[in-house]
């Protein structure tokens, strides 16, 4: 009797994905197969060695991913029944048979699908279930490794040592620096740092016009000679919309967008008090980024863009 297993990975963190791992063992069993257990009671080294094993050998593997943004949108419950569901969906595909479904815990992330009644839930089955403990090994693998690569994109959160949880050098660099794409906004303290609202965010996500206006700018600088070094950098008070070098110098670039000429240019909506904000932003930038920005003079500027074709009317330095 082919069994399904599946654990998720992330559930607690402050930033980054959630990831649900799922697993049938091929039906004659191997020693390595006795050496699965809950991924947590095992080193990096030994996760890493099952991880290709199982990955190899194994009946089928499968993972699903939520995202730290669709989590914030759709909520941790609703993010665990999606990545559950894109998991066995990814199983499904290789057609490999099974008869049941074991999911660690006490709740049943498949229910009110064609599966639910193929489903046990079982708590602590990630260490009594092989099947389970496969799907958290590679599970736990697969985020770990993102996590790594995250670290690299924002290096001053330490993302490769925490791996997103809210441990005191990660809650000293969200202090610091705010947060980043990849942060939870829906989580403690950080819901409360930003003033978080879901349903905020779900409009948010509806409108495209921001990420329309600062593609056409981006190309815009690329044509003009820049190279695009980054995208919607994120401190707790702003976010830099383009971030790019040109001959030595690197430019922190403010994307306002206008539907019509009507009220003026985009210089108009950058005050004193937004310009202390982009200034400190700029720093950050500079600062966690000092090997790559060393002896280069950082300028801000302001890009105005109009109209439903996006037309990048200017753009102009600022400081």
């Amino acid at each position: 009797m082919a069994i399904l297993g599946i654990d998720e990975v992330g559930r607690g963190p402050l930033a980054g994905p959630l990831v649900v791992g799922a697993v049938i063992l091929p039906e004659k069993r191997s020693e390595w197969i006795d050496e699965l257990r809950d991924s947590k009671k095992l080193s990096a080294k030994k996760r890493e060695t099952l991880n290709q094993v199982i990955l190899e050998k194994a009946a089928a593997t499968g993972l699903g991913w939520v995202s730290a943004k669709e989590l914030d949108e759709v909520g941790i419950s609703e993010a665990l029944r999606l990545a559950t569901g894109r998991a066995v969906k990814s199983v499904q595909r290789l057609h490999a048979p099974f008869s049941q479904i074991v999911i660690d815990g006490k709740v049943n992330f498949l229910k009110n699908t064609a599966l639910e009644k193929f489903v046990s839930t079982m708590p602590k089955a990630d260490n009594l279930v092989k099947e389970v403990s496969a799907a958290s090994i590679i599970a736990k693998v697969a985020r770990d490794r993102y996590m790594v690569e995250l670290a690299e994109k924002y290096p001053q959160y330490g993302f490769e040592q925490h791996v997103g949880y809210g441990t005191a050098k990660h809650m000293a660099a969200i202090s610091e620096c705010g947060i980043c794409p990849e942060h939870r906004r829906s989580f403690e303290p950080i819901k409360s740092m930003t003033g978080f609202s879901r349903a905020e965010v779900r409009k948010k996500n509806t409108s495209f016009t921001g990420a329309l206006g600062e593609e056409a700018v981006a190309k815009y600088l690329i044509a003009a000679g820049h190279e695009i070094v980054a995208r919607n950098f994120k401190t707790y008070f702003y976010e830099i919309d383009i971030v790019s070098v040109r001959d030595g110098r690197i430019y922190f670039t403010e994307v306002k967008y206008r539907k019509n000429d009507w009220h003026g240019g985009g210089l108009l909506a950058v005050d004193k008090h937004k310009l202390k904000q982009m200034e400190y932003a700029a720093e950050c930038f500079m600062k966690y980024h000092a090997r790559e920005c060393k002896k280069m003079e950082p300028l801000l500027a302001v890009a105005d863009v109009v109209g439903e074709d996006f037309e990048v009317k200017e753009w102009f330095e600022i400081n």
